[in-house]
């Protein structure tokens, strides 16, 4: 395939460049997409962490910056009742690291929860018609993926398999983005929980590509222009690009979190233990002390409640050991610039 002549998703967005800012809940707002959108990319809000009001008072920012195409995210994913064994156990393994740190663990800690598209999400939808809205875990129920689409919007979701990618596109998506195990972050999985089946971006974006009907957008390992080059050369019209853009000054990112991807000599892994989902981070005390994937971690987004108060203390003093430290595979090849310089060298503008 040409690389230059695969001009879909441009085409389809409206947007001048190939390059879309993933939308990393807790590490950008308002600033970030409106720089991305204002390049010529795609800038992304994530909606995940907002109340219904932040993030109607987030998109009037957006709106009052940039009258660009935009890409509002959401989480799609089904709750799990909250098991109060497992709650407590969790509480339990945790407890020698509360004493440590002079903490009393309980309920009270919990934190605030990454909420998954519903009702109030939608209206926000309906009310600001964002050009773009794309969804993690999956879709949401059929009545309220209408709803977005009779609003004017393109949505697109996030597919870890092939057969993701083909469901998502029976279900009638605009676009799949192809989420290779190198990306940071939450895993987009949501047919399989097996970490063993998952590939990397550069086998699985050829391979989704010959398998959907619409365009693919490679996301994972990508950030430089060698990468994206590479991804468009393999099938993809596009890249979502996240890690990149943490070391923009527009990421809202704690101090400790940018001094880890400033670490060049850390490693990443796949872990549940700070959300109770798998996601790729850089490796820190808790990952090592219970290892990357633990079994006594309750189920997303439950777990982070226990984890929260000790995250909080910890960066206080300055220490990441708890902290979720979201990151691709490739973050030491990673260059500080601002989002609208990375938008432009990603699209070779």
């Amino acid at each position: 395939m040409d690389s230059r002549a695969d001009t879909r998703i441009t085409d389809l967005f409206g947007i001048e460049l190939p390059v879309i800012q993933a939308p990393m809940a807790g590490a950008n707002g308002p600033e970030m997409a409106i720089a991305v959108s204002e390049a010529g990319g795609l800038g992304s809000l994530p909606g995940a962490l907002y109340t219904p009001q932040q993030l109607a008072d987030a998109l009037e920012t957006v709106r009052a910056g940039t009258r660009r195409p935009i890409n509002l995210n959401f989480f799609a994913y089904a709750a799990v009742p909250d098991d109060a064994g497992k709650q407590k156990a969790w509480w339990e393994r945790l407890s020698p690291y509360y004493a440590e740190a002079g903490l009393v663990p309980g309920p009270d800690a919990a934190t605030i929860r990454r909420a998954s598209f519903d009702e109030a999400a939608c209206a926000i939808v309906e009310s600001f018609r964002p050009e773009v809205v794309s969804f993690h875990f999956g879709l949401p129920a059929e009545s309220l993926v209408a709803r977005v689409r009779r609003a004017g919007a393109r949505i697109i979701a996030s597919a870890t398999t092939v057969a993701e990618a083909r469901w998502l596109d029976a279900r009638g998506v605009d676009a799949v983005i192809a989420m290779g195990l190198e990306a940071g972050g939450h895993r987009g999985n949501f047919l399989d929980d097996d970490m063993n089946a998952q590939i990397g971006t550069f086998a699985l974006v050829p391979l989704v590509a010959d398998a959907v009907r619409v365009p693919v957008i490679a996301a994972g390992g990508i950030v430089d222009r060698r990468g994206v080059v590479a991804a468009l050369a393999l099938g993809a019209s596009a890249v979502q690009v996240g890690t990149a853009y943490l070391f923009t000054p527009e990421a809202r990112i704690h101090a400790v979190y940018r001094a880890a991807l400033g670490a060049r000599d850390r490693t990443t892994a796949i872990t549940n233990v700070f959300s109770g989902r798998p996601a790729r981070g850089i490796v820190n005390r808790l990952m090592r002390d219970l290892g990357a994937m633990s079994d006594l971690a309750p189920p997303f987004p439950a777990a982070a409640d226990a984890v929260a108060p000790l995250r909080r203390a910890a960066e206080a003093a300055g220490r990441d050991d708890f902290s979720p430290l979201w990151a691709g595979e490739s973050f030491p090849r990673a260059q500080p610039m601002s989002a609208a310089a990375l938008t432009r060298l990603l699209g070779g503008a």
